[in-house]
């Protein structure tokens, strides 16, 4: 191999390391580059996502960014639609069993996963390949299942943190749990993945996947880990039943306006993991005695903005920003949103009911909560009493906090 091929593989794997948590291994990772390089072949990049909800959000992307800077090497992503592990549910991280989702619901989620995907992922043919994991575990019998089984002790499952936990815990731990991370190892198996990319959550479901592709004969896939992003709150992890979470399909003001309210203390890692900005500017952008922290966090902003729509929609969303929380106007243009009729009665509505209705909140207690911060206003009035019915006519003004304001009509 030449010189200037060693070079390139050198600053490829330099690249991809960038703002990983761990690879298993690096040494296997460049062995790998190298000879994929010398047989002139794709290597192919797995990354598994379960449709459990409808959208993606930034926690998502930083995944998806690291398997686009494969595709940018020239590499090939596959990326699988779990539809049929969806239907299980992924026990990471969770004390109790997953609810199981109808195939009408994970198809639905699916759907929106494939448009959100796009906006960071090369979507040609030669880049880009859609699997979903049903066509080979759907078609599995019962006697598959077990001899799949039979590749791992309950004693290495009880390794795992969720299960360990919850098993100290005297917490119900069905069997069907078990076999999510064989099904998710599986996966590697069929389609002969080179490397697995996952979240740190995900560190024994993707070593799970190279113990069973050695099983089967074939070189075990290197696994990426990317760290965890912390969500808007500055405390957990992001997660939109946490409502601390910036949507890939939000408006460009949406997005602008949740990262303005981040802490100081998450821009390191937000532009680390959220923006292609060299290392070089982050740490000038994130260091107070050269950058005013508002100043960073704009910057912050119009770049994840900028990834997911175009300068112009960043520029806009910056202007709308300082036009609202500086000078204390509400936006040039207010979205519509209709509720249905039946949710009013004698021409009122619930507050609480209203703010799910538009989409301001994901639950009932959620909107109780921002009612009782005084975050809501209707009408141009501040309410903190989340029992009161309000009046629709006219198109009024509903305002959850400084970036969500809707007026409101029934259909």
């Amino acid at each position: 191999m030449t010189d200037s091929v060693h070079d390139n593989i050198t600053t490829a794997v330099q690249t991809l390391r960038m703002g990983v948590d761990h690879i298993y291994s690096e040494k296997e990772l460049q062995h790998r580059l190298m000879k994929a390089s010398k047989e002139g072949r794709q290597l192919r990049i797995k990354l598994g996502m379960d449709p459990t909800a409808p959208d993606l959000h930034l926690g998502h992307a930083v995944v998806l960014r690291k398997l686009r800077q494969f595709q940018d090497l020239g590499h090939r992503a596959v990326l699988i639609i779990g539809d049929f592990t969806a239907m299980i549910g992924d026990p990471t991280g969770k004390k109790k069993t997953r609810p199981v989702l109808s195939a009408q619901q994970v198809e639905e989620n699916a759907a929106t996963y494939f448009a959100q995907a796009g906006k960071i992922l090369d979507t040609s043919s030669e880049k880009l390949e859609i699997r979903r994991n049903s066509e080979w575990l759907a078609a599995m019998n019962f006697a598959d299942a077990l001899r799949l089984a039979q590749q791992m002790t309950v004693a290495r499952m009880l390794e795992r943190d969720t299960f360990s936990e919850r098993y100290k815990a005297g917490e119900a731990i069905y069997i069907h749990e078990f076999m999510y991370p064989l099904m998710q190892g599986w996966d590697s198996v069929m389609i002969k993945a080179d490397v697995e990319l996952g979240g740190t959550d995900q560190t024994f479901n993707n070593l799970v996947g190279r113990d069973l592709q050695v099983g089967q004969g074939q070189e075990p896939q290197i696994v990426l880990i990317m760290p965890i992003l912390c969500g808007t709150d500055g405390v957990q992890k992001m997660g939109k039943s946490l409502g601390n979470y910036v949507g890939v399909a939000e408006p460009p003001q949406e997005q602008f306006g949740k990262v303005m309210s981040i802490p100081d203390s998450l821009m390191k890692q937000w532009f680390e993991l959220c923006t292609p900005l060299p290392p070089a500017e982050i740490a000038r952008l994130t260091d107070g005695q050269q950058t005013h922290p508002r100043q960073a966090k704009e910057e912050l902003a119009r770049c994840i903005v900028r990834q997911f729509y175009s300068d112009a929609d960043a520029q806009a969303a910056a202007d709308d920003f300082r036009r609202r929380f500086t000078e204390g106007q509400l936006p040039q243009e207010i979205a519509v949103q209709e509720i249905d009729p039946e949710l009013v009665k004698e021409g009122q509505v619930g507050l609480l009911a209203l703010i799910k209705a538009v989409g301001f909140a994901a639950s009932t207690s959620e909107a109780r909560r921002l009612v009782e911060s005084g975050a809501v206003s209707f009408d141009g009035k501040k309410i903190s009493d989340p029992r009161i019915q309000v009046v629709i006519s006219n198109s009024p003004i509903l305002q959850v906090g400084k970036r969500r304001v809707c007026k409101v009509t029934t259909r």
